[in-house]
C-alpha cells in the first residue's frame, strides 16, 4: 500500500484530503507543520508527500529541501501562489509536481496516481541491458532498483528526474520535445507549461555533472527540446 504524508496546517483541509485519499486506497499520515512533517517522515518513510507551501515557522520550501536531504519521496507542493516564478522556485526546491489552490480532490488524486506511476515505472524489457543496467559513459542506470550512479557514486534523483533521464538515456541521439518529455513524465492532460521541463532538466544536469553551457549527457536542441548525447550510446 502506498503511504502518503499530508502536510497541511489547516485542519479542515487536511481532514478532507485524508478522508478522500483513504477512500482511494492509500495509507495516510498527517502533519500540521514542516517540523512535524520531518519527524513523521523519519518515523514512517512515506512513499509520497503532499506538502503545503504556506505554513508558519518552517514553510513548505524549507521542508521540501530537508526531505530531499533525508530521502527521496515523491513530493507534490500545494500552494495558493500562482505566479510562474513561484512554480519554478517550488520545483527547484525539489518538488516533483505543483498544485495551485483551490483544487479539487479529484485532481489531487489524479496527480498522485501520475506521480506513483513515475515512481514505479521501469524500463521495457526489450530495452534492458545486462542485469537490467543501462551504461552511458560513466553513468549507470539500474532499472530494477531505479538507482543512478556516476563514476560509481549513487546520485539522489527525484522520481521525475529519474523518469526523464531514463527516457533520454534509452534512446541516445533521439530528440524529444518539451511536450513529449512532459507527457511521458506526467501522463496527464493538465500539464500545459512546457517550461516546467526546463527546471527539471536543469536540476538533473547539476546532479549528473553536466555543464549547462557545454553538456555532455543531456544536450539542448534549440527551438525543440533535448536529447541524450549519441556518443554515450554504449
Amino acid at each position: 500500500m502506498i503511504r502518503i504524508l499530508i502536510v497541511e496546517d489547516e485542519e479542515k483541509i487536511a481532514a478532507l484530503m485524508e478522508q478522500y485519499l483513504e477512500a482511494e486506497g492509500y495509507e495516510i499520515t498527517r502533519a500540521g507543520s514542516g517540523e512535524e512533517a520531518l519527524e513523521r517522515y523519519a518515523e514512517g518513510k512515506h512513499d509520497l508527500v503532499v506538502l503545503d507551501w504556506m505554513m508558519p515557522r518552517m514553510n513548505g520550501l524549507d521542508a521540501c529541501r530537508r526531505l530531499r536531504e533525508i530521502g527521496q519521496p515523491g513530493i507534490i507542493m500545494v500552494t495558493a501562489k500562482t505566479e510562474e516564478i513561484d512554480k519554478i522556485v517550488g520545483l527547484e526546491s525539489g518538488a516533483d509536481d505543483y498544485l495551485t489552490k483551490p483544487f479539487s480532490l479529484r485532481e489531487l488524486a489524479a496527480r498522485i496516481r501520475s506521480l506513483v506511476r513515475r515512481m514505479n515505472r521501469g524500463g521495457d524489457r526489450e530495452k534492458k541491458e545486462e542485469g537490467g543496467l543501462i551504461r552511458r559513459g560513466e553513468l549507470v542506470i539500474d532499472e530494477e532498483s531505479k538507482q543512478v550512479f556516476l563514476n560509481g557514486k549513487e546520485l539522489r534523483l527525484t522520481p521525475t528526474e529519474y523518469t526523464l533521464l531514463h527516457l533520454l538515456a534509452t534512446k541516445p541521439g533521439r530528440v524529444f520535445s518539451r511536450m513529449q518529455l512532459l507527457q511521458h513524465a506526467f501522463e496527464e492532460e493538465y500539464v500545459l507549461d512546457e517550461r516546467t521541463v526546463d527546471s527539471h532538466i536543469s536540476k538533473l544536469r547539476k546532479k549528473i555533472g553536466d555543464d549547462s553551457e557545454n553538456p555532455v549527457y543531456i544536450q539542448t536542441v534549440y527551438g525543440f527540446g533535448y536529447r541524450f548525447g549519441a556518443s554515450h550510446e554504449h
